[in-house]
């Protein structure tokens, strides 16, 4: 997974990243599937031990290009965690309430309680993405924002929250596959919006947006990773991957019970 990493202050370059890499996995597809899958089922049991322990938090971050699998991360990644302990949120337009607000603001609201794990579907990002692409805001606003985003995802970690942020990196002939198999499949086809023609029409400008993102907002305790995303069981393998990594390291563990065990095994014998 390090070689996903961005380090702190790394310059990058996205045309350094190959979106069809499957660079660590050999035996093609069908292991990759397999593999995933193996991944899946330990993150299940990490999930489980990450709610029943309810010390930490964590938070997943996915951005990406139209078309760069999001959802599909969402619905493979975590097909087997418990609903109870994981949530996703995602971030839209805001609503007038939110613009009244700082840039932030809503977000926050958004953040994991202890024992829960929320995935943004899109982020706190798109604002200093979409609103630099498209000039929603003066720059002399969004450059401050790398700074603000940092001290607002130290906070996040120093209360106890784990932060794994993906870049999913697809290449625009990808893209241009995945969006007119979006138009020729009527159970796709309610996906498909007329402006992700217009946003594809500015991919070179996203990508110099994300290229800072990646540059200035990975840090050791927040850090990004780009992900190969052209093919889809690989993208999966990494993000998962990358999840188990990081649930591992903090060293969980089941609560002790409260309670003498050995009493109430035996207060259920005589009970029968």
């Amino acid at each position: 997974m390090e070689s996903h990493r961005i380090k702190p202050g790394q310059q990058v370059n996205l045309k350094d990243f190959d979106p069809a890499s499957t660079a660590g996995m050999d035996g093609g597809k069908e292991a990759g599937l397999a593999a995933v899958q193996e991944r899946v089922q330990q993150l299940e049991k990490l999930q489980e031990l990450l709610y029943a322990e309810h010390k930490h938090k964590v938070l997943v971050v996915l951005q990406a290009m139209d078309t760069g699998g999001k959802d599909g991360t969402i619905r493979r990644v975590f097909e087997g965690v418990n609903p109870q302990g994981v949530r996703v949120a995602s971030f839209k337009v805001p609503t007038p309430a939110e613009a009244d607000h700082d840039f932030l603001w809503r977000v926050h609201q958004q953040a994991p309680g202890k024992g829960e794990m929320v995935i943004f579907n899109r982020s706190h990002y798109e604002d200093v993405l979409v609103v630099r692409v498209h000039n929603i805001v003066a720059p002399e606003i969004w450059k401050k924002r790398y700074d603000e985003i940092n001290d607002f995802e130290r906070l996040l970690s120093e209360e106890g929250t784990l932060i794994l942020k993906f870049f999913l990196h697809i290449s625009m002939d990808e893209q241009k596959k995945r969006l007119q198999d979006r138009l020729t499949d009527e159970t796709r086809r309610w996906k498909d919006n007329p402006g992700d023609l217009q946003e594809r029409a500015l991919w070179k400008q996203y990508m110099e947006a994300y290229e800072e993102v990646l540059r200035r907002t990975s840090t050791e305790y927040a850090p990004w990773y780009v992900v190969p995303a052209d093919r889809k069981w690989y993208r999966d393998w990494v993000v998962a991957g990358a999840i188990v990594d990081g649930l591992k390291d903090l060293k969980m563990e089941y609560p002790k019970p409260d309670f003498d065990v050995a009493a109430a095994l035996q207060d259920l014998e005589n009970a029968s």
